[in-house]
């Protein structure tokens, strides 16, 4: 019978326990840049993700990003990533795009007392409807040359980022996997 000696398994550090931020935003980028995505098209994945995720028309955005992902050959994942992320911020934006499009359209502005839009439910419910699809669409409109305007400038802004991280990932500086997860 043969003796077996134990093997010495070099010390390592105990894997890293990154918060659920860095898993399922940073990891994935990480992941990407490791793939072989370039670090331009990330920056305007991740712009166009941002933006299109804080538009007015709530339940839009993924299908706007998947329309603007391949029209434009960006990277699906990092713009749903981004997109998913907005969540909470385009929840609170709708009001103020919705302010601001009648602003800028010189339409009444929207009541946000419930009772005067429940007393306008029972006494004119199409007036209602076609209110608010006005109010909505110009809130869309507004976001649009917003968005517009500011898309270059995210991606521009990112870009020289994403280069830095994309030579660290390259030179294995960050985990792009850890084992606990």
């Amino acid at each position: 019978m043969a003796t077996v000696y134990p093997v010495k398994v070099p010390h390592s550090a105990p894997p890293a326990h990154h918060n659920w931020i860095y898993r399922h935003g940073v990891l994935p980028i990480l992941a990407l840049l490791r793939m072989g995505a370039t670090p331009r098209s990330l920056a305007w994945s991740i712009a166009a993700g941002v933006l299109i995720g804080i538009n007015p028309v709530v339940g839009s955005t993924t299908l706007i990003c998947l329309a603007v992902s391949f029209r434009f050959r960006l990277n699906v994942i990092a713009t749903q990533i981004a997109n998913h992320a907005m969540f909470p911020l385009e929840l609170a934006l709708v009001v103020p795009f919705i302010r601001l499009g009648s602003r800028v359209f010189g339409t009444a502005a929207m009541p946000l007392a419930p009772r005067v839009f429940q007393q306008m439910a029972r006494n004119a419910p199409l007036a209602l409807t076609r209110q608010l699809w006005m109010w909505l669409w110009h809130a869309f409109v507004v976001w649009a040359v917003i968005a517009s305007v500011a898309a270059p400038l995210i991606a521009l802004a990112l870009t020289p980022l994403l280069q830095r991280v994309h030579e660290r990932v390259r030179r294995h500086q960050y985990p792009i996997v850890t084992t606990h997860l």
